[in-house]
């Protein structure tokens, strides 16, 4: 409990927690860019913060992502400002144990990719009909707003629709996060998947972050761990050319 309190006693720590709070997984740079301090002093806030079980760490590839832990907080919660209620707070606390350990148990998948480009262009090839159409093999068809339904629809002129889903963040040209599922299960939203498009400026390029979470089993897991790079590389390459590559890159050649 010392290194919590001594870790909350500093305004800049408090501030790393509150950008993690409004957004969850951040790595290092992205922590620095609302952060008036070098990269080294706030890599040693973080080490605090971890030391006093704040925050815990996450690797993906090559970066280093970090999450919010709220237990220690709550503890002070319990012990020093509401322990008349502590009943009650407990019975919350295992409520949310349950429910975080319940959603653990369903895979995700990250991609990063980076693209000579403006995070305008991106966001319009990830949601314009016809630029999905040219190196997705569907079209991304919505109005994007929150709340909207989106429909992944196959381009041989049938008008059917492979993936649908609700559009639940749309902030352009940033942050687009969308719900997947089949057509069938779209009324059940427990079978629903989570798709986050983070686009970023990177120095005079583009690094685009796609997460896809609450997936259904190891066997999905798989099939979009092929998917996704395929289709990416297949913008990446319509963007940075002007032509997608000469090879749908999911077909597999027989072998």
């Amino acid at each position: 409990m010392d290194q919590v309190f001594k870790a909350l006693a500093d305004d800049t720590r408090r501030r790393l927690l509150d950008r993690l709070h409004e957004q969850n997984g951040q790595t290092l740079g992205e922590l620095c860019e609302r952060i008036a301090m070098t990269r080294q002093s706030v890599t040693q806030h973080l080490a605090v913060l971890e030391a006093a079980n704040l925050i815990s760490t996450v690797r993906r590839g090559r970066e280093k992502l970090h999450y919010l832990n709220p237990v220690p907080l709550q503890e002070i919660q319990e012990r020093w400002i509401d322990k008349f209620e502590r009943p009650r707070l407990r019975a919350l606390g295992d409520l949310k144990r349950r429910a975080e350990e319940t959603m653990s148990d369903k895979p995700s998948y990250v991609y990063v990719t980076y693209i000579a480009s403006t995070p305008e262009k991106v966001w319009d090839a990830l949601t314009d009909a016809d630029l999905t159409a040219v190196y997705w093999g569907h079209s991304n068809v919505s109005d994007w707003r929150p709340g909207s339904r989106w429909e992944h629809v196959r381009t041989d002129g049938s008008g059917v629709a492979d993936v649908v889903g609700t559009v639940v963040e749309s902030d352009r040209p940033s942050r687009l996060v969308t719900s997947w599922a089949a057509p069938e299960h779209e009324g059940e939203p427990a079978r629903h998947s989570r798709v986050t498009f983070d686009i970023r400026p990177h120095a005079d390029i583009v690094r685009l972050t796609v997460t896809h979470e609450d997936l259904d089993g190891e066997d999905e897991l798989r099939a979009i761990s092929a998917g996704w790079p395929a289709v990416l590389s297949n913008l990446k390459s319509l963007i940075e050319t002007g032509s997608p590559l000469p090879q749908e890159p999911w077909l597999v050649p027989g072998r």
